[in-house]
């Protein structure tokens, strides 16, 4: 009997690799169904029930990119990316496409496990679960109703735009965010690329919430693709 009840969705052709998910998977109690190519997973999304894709971007009919496509155009469906491509445009723009995680091949069952996690919780907040009042993670805390942040407990003055761009990132955490969708959600959509604006504000925001803003705990730097705020 399955411990979870989500059904995730291998989408791989590489057989050994889709074997060791499903052995994964199986091990850790989730159901499972899979697909070799991109029409079988969308065929299989439309007709059963799917909680969330694991998707190669190597298909054998067409681009993984155009799968995240055609997938958000009438879903909102978890998406983590299961690729050996590891440029950062690449990541980048499975990302902007719409994918809520990127995990690079190799990768151990460990960290894909971490990576559903992250997707279930994202679901939780889609359906009908409760949305917290207080946010945490280790020794940081947002209270959304006073519109306040603590550091071990110790309230920390930010501005509304510092507060908007950690608001954000809680609502996403252990998701990365690429700058395009940071500064699209806090500046709106004409503002541009230019991320000159967020670096300075990510600067401001680590000073008051970090103990070492070079050395992060809480928000880390995806190099050349964007923010994470950590899971832990």
């Amino acid at each position: 009997m399955s411990k979870y009840s989500e059904c995730i969705l291998i989408v791989e052709d590489d057989s050994q690799i889709r074997n060791f998910i499903a052995y994964a998977l199986k091990k850790e109690g989730f159901s499972y169904a899979t697909a070799s190519n991109a029409q079988i997973a969308l065929n299989m999304l439309i007709s059963e029930q799917i909680d969330i894709m694991l998707l190669d971007l190597g298909l054998p009919d067409f681009d993984g990119i155009e799968v995240i496509k055609k997938v958000r155009e009438w879903s909102e469906l978890p998406i983590i990316v299961v690729s050996a491509r590891d440029q950062d445009k690449e990541k980048a723009l499975a990302l902007d496409s719409g994918a809520d995680d990127y995990l690079t091949k190799p990768f151990s069952a460990t960290e894909l496990m971490a990576r559903i996690r992250v997707a279930l919780r994202h679901l939780c907040k889609q359906g009908n679960c409760t949305v917290q009042a207080v946010l945490s993670v280790g020794d940081l805390q947002m209270d959304l109703e006073k519109r306040l942040v603590y550091i071990c407990d110790e309230q920390v003055h930010v501005t509304p735009m510092e507060y908007s761009l950690l608001s954000l990132l809680f609502k996403n955490i252990g998701k990365v965010m690429t700058t395009g969708n940071i500064i699209e959600e806090i500046w709106g959509i004409g503002y541009g690329t230019d991320t000159q604006a967020l670096r300075a504000l990510m600067a401001g925001l680590r000073r008051k919430i970090e103990k070492n803003p070079a050395k992060p705990r809480y928000i880390m730097t995806e190099i050349g693709v964007g923010y994470r705020l950590v899971d832990e």
